[in-house]
């Protein structure tokens, strides 16, 4: 099924037939180009899903070589070649606003795959997944009106994969991807969304502030369903956590964490006190 702005509006208007299942089309709106149409459509979707009891695919699907759907003017550096500008004026926010709305639209992204790709997983699982998909198409949206306030586009600036690129690392496992992407690079989400939040505040735009601060709260809870399915997973196949994630970390190159963590964020997210523990050791020796 290729997704245009007429096929959106049928499935805004159709129930799913029974043929129809979440996971698949899941898939079909992960390839989707259009930042405003795979939003659009990822929330037409989850609305969609809700009726639905048809959750296996009926094949198995070959990966894309597409994957993930992104506009093609976007162009993709290395992270360490990002640089931000100055707050104080509306370029500095365009480009702060625009690397926010990245990282969300790939979140939006990971959150497909997670659903389509991986077969024989509890109902609930697919439902949360689908679930944290609606909650950051809401948020890049957000971050879309503010940078238009600001005369920016997405894809209008560069910006890295690295999201991405540890989502195609772990595509071969389902345990793998619950610890490295959502308890590691989404959780970073928390420890920098503070100081985010104060800089936007500091330069006048409390509105960006407000954003980011819905974002962080949403947050939690999406770290959350990862900690869920992560600890779920190694309790079926009798992995004691902590020390098979530090393993995970090095067969998988994971990058390192640097200080400073929000705790209070990650334990409401469900990070263990073993966990924030060697978290605080570590700022400790930082």
């Amino acid at each position: 099924m290729f997704i245009t702005p007429a096929s959106l509006r049928d499935l805004r208007r159709s129930d799913f037939q029974s043929d129809q299942c979440p996971r698949a089309m899941a898939l079909t709106v992960l390839k989707i180009q259009d930042p405003a149409l795979k939003t659009a459509a990822t929330l037409a979707l989850a609305r969609r899903a809700a009726r639905s009891n048809a959750w296996q695919l009926a094949h198995e699907y070959a990966e894309p070589q597409c994957l993930p759907g992104q506009p093609t003017t976007l162009r993709l550096v290395h992270a360490t070649s990002l640089k931000m500008q100055p707050l104080h004026t509306p370029q500095g926010r365009g480009v702060l606003l625009h690397a926010l709305a990245h990282i969300e639209l790939n979140a939006v992204n990971l959150a497909l795959d997670a659903v389509w790709r991986f077969s024989n997983m509890p109902l609930a699982y697919y439902q949360q997944w689908l679930a944290v998909a609606r909650d950051e198409a809401y948020h890049y949206r957000m971050l879309a009106r503010r940078m238009a306030v600001v005369g920016v586009r997405y894809a209008d600036h560069p910006a890295h994969n690295s999201l991405w690129d540890m989502a195609h690392k772990t595509r071969g496992s389902v345990l793998a991807r619950m610890a490295l992407v959502p308890r590691l690079h989404e959780a970073r989400g928390l420890d920098a969304a503070p100081a985010v939040r104060e800089k936007l505040i500091g330069c006048g735009d409390a509105t960006s502030a407000a954003v980011v601060a819905v974002i962080l709260r949403d947050e939690v809870g999406h770290v959350a369903v990862g900690n869920h399915w992560f600890h779920t997973l190694c309790q079926a196949q009798g992995l004691e956590p902590l020390s098979h994630y530090a393993s995970l970390c090095a067969t998988y190159a994971a990058p390192k964490l640097r200080p400073p963590f929000n705790l209070e964020a990650r334990r409401a997210a469900g990070f263990t006190d073993a966990e924030l523990l060697e978290l605080v050791n570590f700022q400790a020796l930082a």
